[in-house]
């Protein structure tokens, strides 16, 4: 496949007309281009052009002024911005926690606040709006924008894009700084982040540095300054770039460097930010910020300061912490758990949700202003009230009764809200148990036959079943899951388990058995109820296991990243990224349901 071919431009100012005609040009005699960034201030600086910028927002549906490719934007400031973003914030199609864009018009996204997302298989993290600290709704990021994208960013894996505004002070020459205006919080963030490709609006000027080394870092980074739309000065305002994903590219690729590679820019920042870490430490006030972004009492505490009941935004999003035991907010594996599972995260960190009703995301573990421990606690002596928040129980207003393929007496199989690949099923208990390794010796026959059958499915279209279900201690519904791969790469996958494993600091304890009923008998064995559990059934019947200990940050979604990881589809580790309408996921039942039907032991 090859690269995608990406636009960047700088400010806007609210000159589509202008922009989208180059845009087309471009897109005639070097396109099709997959997307379009545009950097810098977005809306118009006068209302003389407000009318040709709303020509394109209000007619961007089927109106006269329409938007040629996916556009998006992060200078949310100017003329007539708060009322479109408003009008767009209270959008149904933009609520619940989005990073990938609010949807203002066709082919229009606002990248509000800081986020990371991934686009054509890139990697994009940005920085929305202009530093301030006087807190207004739009055209400005705030601090809580800066530590969230500082927590995202901790995650493993090269950042291909670095979206902001304004540049850096280390990414432009001191001759230009006057003309271009410069930011320091995007010098911390840079330094840190380390994307391949940066991208900022610089105020009227063209700028492309040299590529340069980044610190703790193989892969260089390449800066873009790009100037106004209809400068004066016939500065370039667009360009045109089209970059392999780092996650396609070899070790030996993303370390490459050319000819012309310079030093680092921020070492000097690095050193300075270390320094002020090494002081913080040594005065006991490490900030908490970028772990708990959300505060309820909105009032920031001190490290120790009472700090108990809340959750830590960076284990609830990431499903890890690197504080570990330091870290003064809750790892919540449930709270993770139920995230994952398409729970509201603010309803999740802060006990409500302001969208209320109007949320695309689920509201079912608690009533407003009840912590989600004492719901957890209560649900688990009320078996009625149990059935009603599962989305797993059959007897649950809230189950996804459309994707259900196969029914039995202990199991019933049914498609899972975002797959990973086509045919990817889950096998759930019908009984409301936490783990299938608890429920009885006759269940687990049933078990059996039906992964079997989808073992035999997958095998006559040249695949290989993998199996593997997360205990966790707080876990409320049990299901496994099972994903076909491909005969090709069924062999590695033990390979890649055990070096993710290796990763983590732990391995994996093996076992390989001549049928399921004997690989099971053996987990039950292993399963100690007061630790949580991992297991991996392989394709040549070997299972790999892991005991949980109690403070050990192991990721909720191991096993579905693993996989992503083996097919080459990153992208798609996180449900979100791969969610179908209901429509599509109906059709896709009944297809696997009629082509199922002769191997259904239900049948």
């Amino acid at each position: 496949m090859s690269p995608p071919r990406i636009l960047l431009c700088g400010d806007v100012l609210g000159r589509l007309n202008q922009l989208f005609k180059r845009v087309q040009s471009v897109n005639k005699s070097a396109g099709p281009f997959d997307a379009l960034f545009c950097v810098g201030q977005f809306f118009p600086d006068s209302a003389e052009q407000l009318e040709e910028f709303m020509g394109y927002v209000e007619g961007g549906g089927g109106g006269h002024s329409q938007i040629p490719l996916p556009t998006y934007f992060i200078g949310d400031y100017g003329v007539a911005a708060p009322k479109v973003l408003s009008t767009a914030s209270r959008n149904s199609a933009n609520l619940g926690f989005k990073m990938d864009g609010f949807k203002i018009c066709d082919n229009l996204f606002w990248l509000r606040g800081s986020g990371k997302f991934t686009l054509h298989g890139l990697s994009v993290v940005y920085l929305s709006g202009r530093q301030s600290s006087n807190g207004q709704q739009f055209g400005t990021y705030s601090q809580d924008d800066v530590d969230a994208l500082r927590a995202l960013a901790e995650e493993p894996g090269v950042v291909d894009f670095g979206v902001t505004n304004r540049a850096s002070v280390s990414d432009i020459p001191a001759g230009l700084l006057d003309s271009t205006g410069s930011d320091s919080s995007v010098s911390e963030l840079v330094a840190e982040i380390k994307p391949r490709y940066h991208i900022a609006g610089t105020k009227g000027v063209f700028y492309a540095r040299e590529p340069y080394s980044n610190v703790d870092a193989v892969h260089v980074t390449r800066f873009f300054g790009l100037a106004m739309v209809g400068n004066k000065d016939k500065q370039k305002f667009i360009h045109a770039i089209s970059p392999t994903p780092a996650s396609t590219m070899s070790a030996a690729e993303i370390s490459m460097k050319p000819p012309n590679t310079t030093l680092s820019p921020y070492t000097l920042v690095v050193e300075q930010t270390a320094l002020k870490e090494v002081t913080k430490r040594s005065t006991d006030s490490v900030s908490d910020s970028q772990y708990w972004r959300y505060d309820v009492s909105q009032k920031r505490h001190k490290s120790g300061a009472g700090e108990g009941n809340k959750l830590c935004f960076k284990f609830i999003y990431s499903g890890s912490c690197p504080r570990g035991e330091k870290c003064n907010f809750q790892h919540d594996s449930d709270a993770r758990e139920q995230y994952s599972g398409g729970v509201c995260i603010d309803f999740l960190i802060k006990g409500k949700c302001e969208r209320g009703p109007d949320c695309n995301f689920k509201h079912d573990l608690q009533n407003e202003g009840e912590s989600h421990s004492r719901t957890r606690r209560r649900s688990e002596s009320d078996s009625g009230n149990r059935s009603k928040v599962c989305w797993f129980c059959l007897s649950s207003p809230n189950v996804e009764s459309h994707l259900i393929i196969s029914v039995g007496e202990f199991y019933y199989c049914a498609l899972p809200k975002g797959p990973l690949v086509q045919d990817h099923v889950l096998v759930i208990p019908i009984e409301h148990a936490p783990s299938t390794l608890t429920l009885s010796q006759q269940s687990n026959s049933e078990l059996v036959k039906f992964q079997n059958s989808l073992k035999l499915y997958y095998k006559n279209r040249g695949k290989e079943a993998v199996l593997f279900e997360w205990i966790s201690k707080r876990s409320s519904h049990a299901n496994i899951q099972v994903v076909p791969v491909p005969s090709s790469r069924a062999a590695a996958v033990r390979d890649i388990c055990n070096m993710a494993a290796e990763k983590l600091g732990f391995k994996f304890v093996a076992m390989k058995f001549n049928n399921s009923s004997d690989g099971r008998e053996w987990l039950r064995k292993q399963f100690d109820r007061n630790y949580s559990f991992f297991y991996v059934e392989l394709t040549e019947g070997t299972i790999l296991s892991h005991s949980v200990e109690e403070n050990e940050n192991f990721p909720a979604q191991f096993g579905r990243e693993v996989l992503a990881g083996l097919l080459n589809m990153p992208e798609r580790a996180d449900w979100r990224n791969c969610a179908l309408g209901k429509d599509e996921e109906t059709k896709m039942a009944e297809e696997f349901k009629k082509q199922f039907e002769e191997l259904d032991p239900n049948q």
